[in-house]
């Protein structure tokens, strides 16, 4: 159960705290208070997402707190986050756009915060039943009453897998019809890149060789000159050296010292003999055919000509090489592709087709059933003889739905027939409708069908269950007034004996029957706008309802005020 709202910072509130209660709790106000902007932050802490516009003119950060009394959540003790005392979600929103959330003080992803608030708050919004107004949208009513929600999804899973075949199915028979062609095209590439006898990494050893056939004079002449100097000429490197060897001896024979001379020159003089011997190989090297230049070029167009059809580098000519002889194995048994893909098709939509009927058997069961409840709980809501049908046509097809088309049909007076919802309701009508329908799945939810409560003192909810889920009813009373608006704040009132209710609401007959009733006002404060809730005392809350019956405060407003509150006043 919410037990505290705190927001700072927040669109044009500054430092904003609203306590709850358990059972009804009304919010009322001018319109333009700012009702909605107090559901926008619930919705944060719902997991919405952020923005920096949030956050109020000339402040760094915005801040959202709600308090429930809810304790030891599964979730949470999944996550290791005591609840023991209750929980308290956070979201932090800066200007820079960034956005944190808490639970208990330990930071969450958006995801468990998605997770966790699903679990605590529903939200009913104001437009809403607009959604009756899509026809399309009748057979996921239809699915949700009858709990059919997952076997319909499996049915559309089902569905895109044989979609998926039937699509793989046509590019097979495509490739069939072209598959001579393809096949002694492919054969033509293969052998193409085959007779070529390529190996990997030849292009690179060809430029390489190519590069020394090029600058072969001066290879030549460079490794002669270095073998030149380092042992075959007088005076010669290796022949200094050498000279050298022999008066350090000399010197030896006087001086022990020059020990270590002499034996760094004679290590010297071995590595000189390996690097002429090693010159001499270079020089026998660059005495190459002149034609091995021309070989070599005419190599190196082979390969370039088959980079311009199949890629850059040998590598991937042989990578399209292979590729190539993959399709044309493939090409060569696409008979029998064929015949394995055809059959796993028919099974796939004789399943699907069966799938599709048991669950329209389903769905007819069902909707037999939710036009009892449907007109029940209208009846609840003041269509006493409303007429409500689920029709339910058959398509020769199975489509992502399944075989059943689905459409709400809807008389509100005796003596019409029936007529699609979608073309006939009013705004209020469907206001009435969609609310019935939450009625029956808040119903559902709870196990227990609510009761309209007693008009006596002891009507007053006496409940203390802090686990209670909280419903919130943002303006669905939207479009009605009269008797219909005082069934529909009875029916609100029986869905809270189950629930904590948040409605915000501009009916008198909905505030009357509160059992906590906040008043949301907008001042202005030094040229800017501020947001306020009060908690109303019996003679405040007379004359709130008494404004919202006529527009101000009248002695015939207080009057039918009072008779509105009755034993609550």
């Amino acid at each position: 159960m919410l037990r505290e709202l705190r927001i700072k910072n927040f669109a044009i509130i500054n430092d904003l705290s609203v306590n709850f209660d358990t059972g009804l709790n009304v919010l009322t106000g001018e319109t333009g208070a700012g009702k909605s902007i107090i559901v926008d932050a619930i919705s944060l802490i719902l997991g919405d997402k952020t923005s920096a516009d949030m956050i109020k003119a000339g402040s760094r950060e915005a801040v959202i707190e709600a308090c429930f009394d809810n304790k030891r959540h599964p979730l949470l003790e999944e996550l290791g986050i005591d609840s023991c005392d209750g929980i308290i979600i956070r979201r932090n929103i800066s200007a820079q756009g960034k956005g944190r959330a808490y639970v208990n003080d330990t930071a969450v992803s958006l995801q468990t915060l998605t997770a966790l608030g699903d679990s605590l708050i529903n939200i009913h919004g104001q437009h809403e039943h607009q959604g009756l107004l899509k026809k399309d949208n009748h057979i996921l009513f239809l699915d949700s009453f009858g709990d059919l929600t997952k076997e319909s999804i499996a049915l559309q899973l089902l569905y895109s897998e044989a979609a998926a075949l039937k699509n793989k199915a046509a590019q097979l028979k495509e490739r069939i019809r072209e598959r001579s062609q393809r096949i002694e095209f492919l054969r033509f590439q293969i052998n193409e890149i085959n007779s070529a006898n390529l190996k990997s990494g030849e292009r690179e050893a060809i430029e390489d060789e190519m590069k020394i056939l090029l600058n072969l004079n001066r290879l030549k002449e460079s490794s002669e000159m270095a073998y030149s100097l380092l042992y075959d000429s007088e005076g010669s490197c290796i022949e200094q050296l050498s000279n050298a060897a022999s008066r350090i001896r000399d010197m030896l024979n006087f001086d022990p010292d020059a020990r270590e001379l002499l034996d760094i020159v004679d290590s010297t003089i071995p590595q000189i003999e390996d690097a002429s011997m090693l010159l001499r190989k270079f020089k026998d090297k660059y005495d190459i055919d002149p034609q091995r230049l021309s070989e070599l070029d005419e190599r190196l167009e082979v390969i370039k000509r088959l980079e311009k059809k199949y890629g850059e580098g040998v590598d991937e000519i042989l990578k399209y090489r292979d590729k190539a002889e993959e399709e044309l194995k493939s090409l060569e048994h696409i008979d029998e592709q064929q015949g394995a893909l055809e059959a796993e098709l028919n099974i796939k939509d004789k399943k699907l087709k069966a799938v599709a009927e048991e669950l329209s058997k389903k769905r007819e069961i069902n909707a037999k059933k939710m036009e009892k409840i449907v007109i029940s709980e209208l009846h609840e809501l003041g269509f006493q003889k409303a007429v409500f049908k689920v029709d339910i046509k058959k398509r020769d097809t199975v489509m992502a739905s399944g075989i059943d088309d689905v459409e709400f049909l809807f008389s509100a007076n005796p003596g019409e027939p029936v007529k699609p919802l979608i073309k006939v309701a009013s705004g209020g009508e469907l206001s009435r409708i969609m609310l019935a329908l939450k009625c029956i799945e808040i119903s559902q939810e709870s196990g227990v069908k609510s009761q309209e409560p007693k008009k006596d003192k002891n009507s007053t909810i006496k409940t203390h269950n802090s686990e209670l889920k909280t419903l919130i009813f943002d303006e669905v009373d939207a479009g009605i007034g009269g008797i219909t608006a005082q069934h529909v704040s009875r029916r609100l009132k029986a869905v809270s004996k189950n629930y904590q209710v948040l409605c915000i609401t501009h009916l008198p007959q909905m505030a009357a029957l509160s059992d906590n009733h906040l008043m949301v006002e907008k001042k202005i404060e030094s040229d800017r706008a501020a947001i306020f809730v009060k908690p109303l005392t019996a003679n405040e809350r007379c004359n709130e309802i008494a404004r919202m019956l006529s527009g101000k405060i009248t002695d015939v407003s207080l009057k039918h005020a009072k008779e509105l509150l009755g034993a609550n006043f």
